[in-house]
C-alpha cells in the first residue's frame, strides 16, 4: 500500500493515530489491544526520515511518541473533547433522572431535549460549580 501525504498531512495523522489510540487504550492498563499500537507505531517510526525525529523516541523496542510529542498540546485537544463528553452525558443523564428514568419516545423528547438544554446552559455558565450531590449518610 502507498499512501502520499504532505508533511502536513502525515502530522496530523500522527495527531489522529496518537488521540484514537489514546481513546482505545489508555483506561485499558496492561489488557491493551496491541495491533492499534502497532500502528502507531508504524506512523511514528516515519517521523525521523520526515525531518520530525523529535515526535518518536524507542521505547522497550518499539517507536512510540516522544515526550516531546505528547508535551506539545496534544493531551488540551483530548481534555476539550474530554470535557464535552462529560457535560454531554451527565446533561442526559440527570435530564432522564429528573424523568424518573421514563422510556423516551416522541412524547416526551421534547421534554428530554428541554431538561438537556437546560443543564447544558447551566455547565457552559457554571461548569459543575452548582451540582450537589446528596447521599443517604448526608441525612442522618
Amino acid at each position: 500500500m502507498k499512501l502520499e501525504l504532505t508533511e502536513k498531512q502525515y502530522r496530523r495523522l500522527l495527531d489522529m493515530a496518537y488521540i484514537g489510540n489514546w481513546v482505545l487504550n489508555s483506561a485499558r492498563g496492561e489488557d491493551r489491544f496491541a495491533d492499534y499500537d502497532e500502528v502507531e507505531s508504524l506512523l511514528f517510526a516515519k517521523a525521523p526520515e520526515l525531518g520530525m525525529k523529535d515526535l518518536a523516541e524507542w521505547w522497550n523496542g518499539e517507536v512510540v511518541p516522544s515526550p516531546a510529542f505528547v508535551a506539545g498540546g496534544i493531551h488540551e485537544a483530548i481534555a476539550d473533547y474530554e470535557d464535552s463528553v462529560f457535560f454531554d452525558i451527565l446533561a442526559e443523564e440527570l435530564a432522564r433522572r429528573d424523568m424518573h428514568d421514563a422510556p423516551i419516545d416522541e412524547h416526551n423528547l421534547d421534554e428530554l431535549n428541554r431538561r438537556i438544554d437546560e443543564y447544558m446552559t447551566e455547565f457552559e455558565a457554571h461548569g459543575t460549580d452548582h451540582v450537589q450531590v446528596t447521599t443517604d449518610t448526608d441525612s442522618c
